[in-house]
């Protein structure tokens, strides 16, 4: 009887390697899972590092107007007098590559009966996702309280809720005014604000009546109750909400996990210790206020056929190298629960 001629749907083309398109899909499935769990990235600044450790972020101050005299010279001003510009700057340094590996036994795929290597994808970039996070929110968090690195600028801001009012909807809604007034008064532009609140805060803002803040109705352009969903901004600040935001010296929630102290062999940055965020209780402010640098983005290796055979598996390893800094803190402010 002849052989069967065996359909592998893991190969490119009809070539010898079996496994060239399920390498391809687990890479695909760790990256769409870090994409989608992502969420500070797009609010902040970001640069990609080519051939250097760390970006140089320039501020430059305000400047003042005066009237011309006639017959008299325009010779300019000098930084810091009659109305010259002060400059400064702010360095973001790459921290040391971040990993996250698993080893996929051979066997152990064949004999399962479920899909081994989709959900380990899936953790891989989610967890890579999750430090991504955290760590540009801790920073938010910390520019809030910060002094500005041009003498004479305002620092950040913070905004009081009140004691024990984290989750009170009408003291989110008037601290979101606040804030709103603070960045105008700042000549933050309108377009760039945002804020990113803990699950629990955003829901409660949806199902609070008092505040008049979502339209009740089905299909309107701010959401309704039947979804949960559609809360888009208030006083002109978009909405976010994420488990990874600084909450009274946790993650997103008061009871979840704690902020760990800052690493300062493989951190080169600041990201503040559990002490720093007792108060914290969300984030509000203007997209300029830090900034992310990076790298080597969220990619995927896995081990060569040697290893393979001298193993009988994969080695999996998701990584990237990113670093997170402050840059224009007057436009940073973080809500409190005092």
């Amino acid at each position: 009887m002849a052989n069967m001629l065996l359909t592998r749907p893991g190969a490119s083309n009809g070539g010898s390697d079996s496994r060239a398109l399920l390498l391809k899909l687990f890479t695909g499935e760790v990256y769409e899972s870090f994409r989608t769990a992502l969420v500070a990235k797009p609010l902040v600044q970001s640069r990609t590092l080519t051939n250097g450790k760390e970006a140089q972020f320039i501020h430059t101050g305000t400047m003042t107007a005066g009237f011309h005299t006639p017959g008299t010279p325009l010779l300019g001003n000098g930084a810091g007098t009659d109305g010259g510009p002060k400059q400064a700057e702010t360095t973001i340094t790459v921290d040391q590559l971040l990993v996250s590996q698993a080893f996929v036994y051979e066997l152990d795929q064949v004999l399962a009966h479920y899909d081994i290597r989709g959900p380990i994808a899936r953790q891989i970039g989610q967890s890579l996702a999750e430090h991504y996070d955290r760590r540009i929110f801790r920073v938010l968090d910390q520019a809030a309280e910060a002094t500005a690195a041009v003498t004479g600028e305002p620092g950040g801001f913070e905004v009081n809720l009140g004691a024990n009012k984290e989750y009170d909807a009408q003291s989110l809604v008037d601290g979101f005014f606040e804030a709103a007034a603070v960045l105008d008064e700042r000549s933050a532009p309108k377009d760039g604000r945002v804020a990113v609140l803990s699950p629990r805060q955003y829901y409660s803002l949806i199902s609070s009546v008092d505040t008049n803040i979502l339209n009740r109705d089905i299909g309107n352009t701010q959401g309704n109750l039947n979804s949960g969903e559609g809360l888009f901004e208030i006083a002109g600040i978009k909405i976010q909400k994420s488990n990874n935001i600084p909450f009274l010296g946790k993650y997103g929630v008061a009871t979840g996990t704690a902020i760990e102290n800052t690493d300062t062999t493989n951190e080169k940055n600041d990201y503040g210790d559990t002490t720093d965020f007792a108060n914290s209780c969300g984030l509000i402010f203007h997209r300029d206020a830090a900034a992310c640098v990076e790298a080597i983005g969220p990619s995927v290796q896995t081990s060569g056929s040697d290893v393979s055979i001298m193993y009988q598996g994969d080695l999996i390893v998701g990584r990237l190298a990113m670093g997170a800094g402050p840059v224009r803190v007057s436009v940073a402010g973080a809500f409190r629960n005092v």
